[in-house]
């Protein structure tokens, strides 16, 4: 017999309602009382506007008082974009475009790195959300603007660069075994002393693997307290200003944005300056050390140091996370496989117990930096357009964007069994083989 009951549907629950996290950013040029009470009165307003609002929960107010001139600190305004990146934030509410940022282009780049990571940005008195239909246009804007101040600018400093050039005056030298006082260098003992003691070792015919060692055993350290290198301070005991000489415009920027430095190469006029301050070396011994780095480099046939020379795309852009050392080109041989890697100079030169990194095959960097540019496959011209460096943090590598863009791609090696071709595998047996015949072992 059929039984008919009424019942009551069940009701589907209710989408959990998650209230965006908004800041705000207000600034004042000054310290005056005025000001600091209209920076005051901007923090109550914030407050208050935000906590009113039910749809938004109150994630703070940050705030800076910034002193008049080029150069500003504003820790909150660093502090505010410490916690977008850490996903504490999804949307900043600030006055206007103005007094966001202290200038055009660090606007543009902060406007840029928020859109990625999602974070909407709310100009009250231009009414315009970055995340809107109107961001495209505002960054737009702010890109043209952006040029033209840092051309201006760049024009400037230019010409003030070139005025010092021509009464042969550096403009900013930080090489180790000096100090730039004023327009003037000035030698500092303790350096000048390291690499005095380098070049006696140097002319005496150490190679690399024993300066390494020496370096290692006295414990060598640049000014940031990073480990010196055989190559860093054979370039710095070869350069002219150890001699007492100046060769002023060794590079230029080009792209005032960017401010990329790129080699001059015949591009700009150079200015060379004889005796322009107190030598780290005499002629006659700076005269021995170029000698022997030719004697060095004589050893190599042109087509061998053509080769050693060759930059490949990724040269000086990949960074070890744990030591902050660049990584280099290797190529690992086994019998006659042989595969190309990207390994940490720490690492490779040091060993393991100094760096714990580990090597990339170039293979799957190509494969992770194609993925992370979005395209179909390597570009080099776009590579370098785009990718600042390349910050590698065990099997995370951290692509950093000159825009200030940042995007993290996992890569995985693979497995010794996955990476053997049919030749490998074929190698291995017949090497096997010979070992087990040379051990007196049946064949069959």
């Amino acid at each position: 017999m059929r039984v008919i009951k009424n019942i009551t549907p069940m009701k589907a629950p209710e989408k959990l309602f998650v209230r965006k996290r908004v800041a705000a950013y207000a600034r004042v040029s000054c310290g005056k009382d005025a000001m600091l009470h209209s920076l005051s009165a901007q923090i109550s307003f914030y407050s208050d506007f935000i906590q009113k609002n039910v749809e938004w929960q109150y994630a703070g107010v940050y705030c800076d008082e910034a002193v008049s001139g080029t150069k500003q600190n504003r820790p909150d305004f660093q502090r505010m974009l410490t916690d977008c990146r850490a996903g504490r934030i999804d949307a900043v509410i600030t006055k206007s475009v103005s007094r966001f940022a202290r200038n055009t282009l660090t606007t543009l780049q902060t406007v840029r790195e928020l859109r990625s990571l999602g974070i909407d940005i709310f100009f009250e008195e231009q009414n315009i959300h970055t995340l809107g239909g109107d961001g495209e246009l505002l960054l737009t804007l702010l890109a043209a603007y952006a040029q033209a101040e840092a051309e201006s600018a760049s024009e400037n400093q230019k010409w003030r660069i070139r005025t010092n050039y021509e009464k042969g005056l550096p403009w900013s030298i930080t090489m180790y075994g000096f100090r730039q006082v004023d327009y003037h260098l000035e030698i500092v003992p303790e350096e000048a002393e390291v690499l005095r003691l380098f070049a006696d070792l140097y002319l005496e015919g150490y190679g690399a693997v024993q300066l390494a060692r020496a370096l290692e055993k006295a414990d060598v350290r640049g000014r940031q307290g990073g480990i010196m290198r055989p190559n860093t301070l054979i370039n710095l005991i070869c350069n002219e200003k150890s001699a007492g000489d100046l060769l002023l415009q060794k590079t230029y920027i080009s792209d005032p944005l960017e401010k990329k430095p790129i080699i001059n190469r015949g591009e700009r006029k150079q200015y060379f300056v004889t005796g322009s301050h107190e030598p780290i070396f005499d002629r006659d011994t700076y005269a021995r050390i170029i000698a022997e780095r030719d004697r060095r480099a004589g050893k190599y046939s042109p087509k061998d140091t053509e080769q050693k020379r060759k930059a490949y795309p990724f040269s000086s852009k990949i960074v070890c996370g744990i030591c902050g050392t660049n990584y280099r080109r290797k190529t690992v041989r086994w019998h006659s496989y042989k595969r190309v890697v990207w390994i940490c100079d720490t690492y490779n030169n040091r060993g393991k117990n100094h760096c714990a990194s580990r090597q990339i095959p170039e293979d799957i960097l190509l494969e992770t930096t194609v993925r992370a540019l979005g395209l179909d496959s390597f570009n080099e011209a776009e590579f370098e357009k785009r990718i600042e460096k390349i910050i590698v943090q065990d099997d995370i590598l951290r692509f950093i964007y000159y825009d200030g863009t940042e995007i993290h791609e996992q890569w995985q090696n693979k497995s010794r069994r996955e990476s053997w071709t049919p030749e490998m595998r074929q190698q291995a047996r017949e090497h096997a083989l010979r070992g087990h015949q040379m051990k007196g072992g049946s064949t069959t």
